[in-house]
């Protein structure tokens, strides 16, 4: 409901707005004045006016997408008073409201009449570009619809779920299965996630450009979908500790599976995942995978390793006259066939020993004239350190740890509050302050807190290479985008990771090769050898480009008659 009353409070500013700047405009084109103030009636008429399709207007409002139409919306009724020159356009577009204040306020602003209207050919030659910018318009805000409302494509860089998702794979993901989650920043630039670009390692994140504006925000709201989030399931959600974006949808996106559920009980011993006290099941496209050192008395050809095993991230030192080998990432039976060649001495999986703690702190980056080197401040770095804090746990022994679900009711102690602190500030709203022994929330002292959203753990199937809920902890459902439907693009060697000692070759296209059987298929029906999707992606491909071609048959028809 909040969502709602917000989204209405910014339509009435944005109509008031309009009405205040431009009411003059319609009085002269024959309309009573407070119909400038109305929603949506009042683009109506400027489209009627402009000779420009009315069905636009439904798209007035919406998130993203409406700002793109209330340029055009504004640009077609300069058009009608004869603000047609560049920099008038520029204005238009910039300063709406401004702009068209000042001609609505002009005692010399008058409608083009019909011989205003006559065209001479430089006039023509500027229409066609004029019809031609519409055209890329109209693209541009279909595109967007798609994007923002029902799927977004989306890369994966790193190698947390290789082999079941491979670097250089791009997904469309559907963003409806789960719940569409409404966009909580409506003043975006389309297809960028969180900023315009990346100033590099030299500047800092947060002072990037943002793709979207902070100050205008609408609380979170999901809309009802036709299945909740499952374990097993592949899920595209936001990362839970961006520290540059505030805004949850904005934060960077991850992909990983969904390994525990609401209520669930996950553990890991000695590498092995356990939920609720049993095995994990592993659907049939799981490849899970781990670190292992080998010991070899000759070289290996890890050339031909790669093209049979593909993914294949090694370290390789000599030692005296044999060689020590580190994969990062085998499953099970790649390492048993490993194991089996000739010249392999020995192969251990590599196991953190059980209460090693894995903690890491930010370092300060002044260095001391004296020492020179880094000063760690005592801020934990929650990226590279397990999650919750206070336990001593690593990757490889993880828990057990129950995942809150919505409803439950949580005892709260000095002792536990690590666990439950992220989750009751940074991702419900609420202040949580510790006093003499004393827990506050909310200003309030008590010693419980009731949860209001599920929560779940995300874990990569490159267990020992992953980034993922053993360290940033619950993903509430407000991060959750959705699932990723098929692979429709897939490039080997595009994001080449080079603390390999063994890269891909080099392939025509920047770099990379096509990996033709990986796309257009299915990406998270659980099943090893997936179904293709071609047809579909030729039926998009014919509707996008054909559309504007039977468009135009339509029109001439309806001349004819």
């Amino acid at each position: 409901m909040d969502y709602f009353l917000t989204y209405t409070l910014y339509v009435i500013i944005l109509s008031v707005l309009m009405g205040i700047s431009t009411w003059k405009l319609f009085q002269k084109m024959g309309y009573s004045p407070l119909l400038a103030f109305v929603p949506f009636y009042n683009y109506y008429i400027v489209q009627k006016e402009s000779g420009q399709p009315k069905w636009w207007v439904a798209l007035a409002y919406l998130p993203i997408v409406g700002p793109i139409m209330m340029s055009v919306f504004h640009l077609n009724l300069m058009k009608v008073f004869g603000k047609t020159l560049f920099q008038q356009k520029l204005m238009t577009v910039f300063l709406p409201f401004i702009y068209m204040g000042v001609v609505n306020y002009s005692k010399d602003t008058e409608r083009w009449t019909d011989d205003d209207l006559y065209l001479t050919d430089d006039e023509k030659e500027a229409g066609k570009k004029d019809s031609f910018l519409g055209s890329i318009t109209f693209a541009v805000v279909f595109a967007t619809i798609i994007h923002v409302f029902f799927t977004q494509p989306f890369g994966i860089p790193t190698g947390s779920m290789e082999r079941t998702l491979l670097v250089g794979d791009f997904l469309f993901v559907n963003k409806l299965n789960y719940g569409y989650r409404m966009p909580m920043r409506p003043v975006a630039i389309p297809f960028l996630q969180g900023t315009i670009i990346d100033t590099g390692e030299k500047g800092n994140p947060k002072d990037d450009p943002k793709s979207y504006a902070e100050g205008i925000k609408l609380p979170y709201l999901r809309l009802p979908g036709w299945e909740k989030p499952e374990r097993n399931d592949i899920v595209v959600f936001n990362y839970p500790d961006d520290s540059v974006h505030v805004a949850i949808d904005r934060k960077d996106p991850y992909v990983k599976r969904l390994v525990a559920q609401p209520g669930d009980v996950m553990e890991f011993r000695a590498g092995k995942l356990f939920i609720n006290g049993k095995p994990e099941v592993k659907m049939g496209d799981a490849q899970v995978q781990h670190a292992y050192e080998v010991l070899t008395s000759s070289q290996l050809d890890i050339g031909s390793l790669y093209d049979i095993y593909g993914f294949l991230p090694v370290q390789e030192q000599q030692r005296g006259s044999g060689f020590y080998y580190r994969f990062q990432g085998l499953t099970d039976q790649t390492a048993k066939e490993i194991k089996a060649l000739p010249q392999v001495v020995t192969m251990v999986e590599v196991v953190e020993p059980q209460g090693k703690k894995d903690i890491s702190y930010y370092p300060d980056m002044q260095k001391t004239m004296e020492q020179q080197q880094l000063v760690f401040s005592e801020k934990i770095n929650t990226s590279s350190t397990i999650f919750p804090n206070n336990k001593n746990w690593n990757v490889d022994w993880y828990g057990p740890l129950r995942i809150p679900k919505k409803g439950d009711v949580l005892k709260l102690t000095p002792e536990n509050l690590p666990e439950y602190r992220k989750l009751i500030v940074q991702h419900e709203g609420n202040t949580l302050d510790e006093n003499n022994g004393k827990i506050i929330i909310n200003g309030q002292e008590t010693n419980t807190y009731t949860v209001q959203y599920d929560y779940y753990m995300m874990v990569g199937d490159n267990r020992d290479a992953s980034l993922d809920a053993r360290f940033f902890g619950y993903v509430p459902e407000t991060h959750i985008v959705g699932t990723p439907m098929f692979t429709w693009l897939s490039l080997e060697g595009l994001f080449a990771d080079n603390s390999s000692s063994y890269q891909a070759k080099k392939g025509w296209f920047f770099g990379s090769t096509f990996r033709w059987d990986r796309m257009f298929k299915a990406a998270n029906t659980g099943e090893l050898h997936k179904t293709s999707y071609w047809w579909l992606a030729v039926l998009i491909l014919v509707l996008f480009f054909g559309w504007d071609y039977f468009a135009k048959l339509f029109r001439k028809k309806d001349k004819d008659v």
